[in-house]
């Protein structure tokens, strides 16, 4: 027996069904899907997975995900996720969003957010309604954590560079999801059993981090305020003792979970250990649960207040003010001029539908013009303290080129493409995206001159600009590359 496999043989006495386990792990793990809900029709785009060749499923219990029976190629590399309508995710990773449950207006803070599936999860659950702060510290996750937000065109995200321990007081969250490093042991099957050593030193070093984190987490959790904890592995080291732990320390106590899904409760002891009767109200899910990887979740409340106060209190909102149309350092008044031209520009010349301004905030940062959905952010009260930065505020909307023309982003024009008017729209063949992909123009002596609006069957793809030369696509080079690689193996 390897090692690995001896570190799932530990779990023998503790899984009620341990050859449904044992045979799960040792299986491939399929690949499943979130659908971007709030803007693309779940069953639309099965429809249109399956019209690529690719074998859908529905996931029981999670209407918003599809599992990939079988397909061409990988369903990462098509349209549908080219453009945002879907997300490749474990289906297990639903749960912690699920359980945490934001609504539309909430405060929720992500402290470990990269690589961005279940933040894009908990903003699609708000409605993008709210401020989700969303923290990481490192750069290189941050970029892949952006690059997933900008994609699915998600617009309530605040995100910051921060170690989520060292994120400052002075503003309380309602909602507050730490899903914590961890050994990873839940993802076994995807790795097919290769895992890093899980020695004393790294039990010590990764359990220590994951306390910090939970603490952190509830001291940012308003009296009420729900926390959410949750790891991919199924050592009782890093999930319910570092849960009894908590508990034992901080104001707490765990939350049942109401969700229909199959799933085994948190253990009551683990080799001598007791950790209580309620840790049953925690879950373990096991790979032959949802037939995806494993995960321990659970449920916290700060105590101190309803979990939903019904009556309003200032003390509450303190620490929180609405974003600014400026971000600090640049000026208020030119930037409230740039903001009522890139709002002017989007009425008049793309005839943008003016009631999806309504509830729209716009800010200004350096070259770039932000569109939000957050309405309020804690940066303010956290300005004085160090250990963190703001990189986003929403989504990438305009942005000023060298000679002062604003001009708006692919991301704004995908997001809001449904919001646009038909006059600026120039629809591509296939032989015309081949052309412009290849980085040659289309010439077309219809087009005014200026930015347009790029479609191809039926998609809002970007940003083209016509020139004295013709059209050319303004796509970013690195994705329009992936746009060439993929319609190459979707002809």
């Amino acid at each position: 027996m390897s090692r690995t496999s001896g570190r799932l043989e530990r779990y023998r006495d503790v899984v009620s069904d341990w050859e449904a386990f044992h045979a799960a792990n040792h299986a491939p793990e399929p690949v499943t899907l979130r659908v971007r809900s709030r803007l693309h029709d779940p069953a639309e785009v099965r429809a249109s997975l399956e019209a690529q060749g690719f074998e859908m499923h529905p996931v029981p219990g999670l209407p918003d995900y599809l599992r990939v029976a079988g397909g061409p190629h990988s369903v990462a590399q098509t349209l549908d996720h080219w453009l945002g309508r879907l997300h490749v995710q474990q289906c297990v990773m639903a749960v912690p969003s699920l359980a945490l449950d934001p609504q539309p207006g909430d405060r929720v803070l992500d402290m470990c957010a990269a690589p961005g599936g279940k933040t894009a999860h908990l903003a699609e659950l708000q409605g993008e309604r709210g401020c989700l702060v969303a923290a990481d510290p490192k750069e290189k996750r941050l970029r892949g954590l952006m690059s997933n937000l900008f994609r699915l065109g998600l617009t309530n995200v605040v995100v910051v560079a921060s170690d989520g321990r060292e994120l400052p007081e002075g503003a309380r969250f309602d909602r507050v999801l730490v899903d914590a490093p961890c050994s990873a042991e839940g993802n076994y099957r995807r790795h097919s059993g290769r895992l890093p050593p899980r020695d004393a030193a790294f039990v010590s070093y990764v359990t220590e981090l994951q306390e910090a984190l939970l603490l952190r987490a509830i001291e940012l959790t308003r009296p009420g305020g729900r926390i959410v904890y949750s790891t991919c592995t199924f050592a009782p080291e890093e999930n319910e003792r570092v849960v009894h732990r908590v508990l034992q320390r901080a104001p707490v106590r765990l939350h049942p979970l109401t969700l229909d899904l199959p799933h085994e409760p948190g253990l009551t002891s683990w080799k001598g250990e007791e950790f209580g009767e309620t840790m049953r109200q925690a879950w373990r899910l096991y790979p032959q649960h949802l037939d995806s990887g494993g995960a321990f979740t659970a449920c916290l409340v700060k105590e101190g207040a309803a979990e939903r106060p019904t009556e309003p209190d200032s003390g509450l909102d303190s620490g929180w003010s609405p974003l600014p149309v400026a971000f600090p350092g640049e000026d208020p008044k030119a930037a409230r001029a740039r903001v009522e031209w890139a709002r002017r520009d989007l009425l008049d010349r793309f005839g943008f539908d003016p009631s999806a301004l309504e509830g729209l905030g716009w800010m200004v940062r350096g070259e770039n013009i932000w569109v939000q959905t957050a309405g309020e952010w804690p940066v303010d009260t956290w300005a004085a303290t160090k250990g963190w930065r703001t990189v986003s505020a929403g989504l990438r909307a305009f942005r000023q080129d060298s000679v002062g023309r604003e001009t708006p982003s692919n991301h704004l024009l995908g997001r809001f493409a449904h919001h646009l008017g038909d006059a600026r729209r120039r629809r591509l063949d296939d032989a015309e995206l081949s052309l412009l992909l290849s980085g040659e123009p289309v010439a077309d002596e219809s087009l005014p001159p200026g930015p347009i609006v790029l479609t191809f069957r039926g998609w809002v793809l970007g940003r083209g600009m016509v020139g004295r030369g013709g059209l050319r696509h303004q796509i970013p080079t690195t994705q329009a590359e992936r746009l060439k690689a993929l319609l190459s193996l979707d002809g």
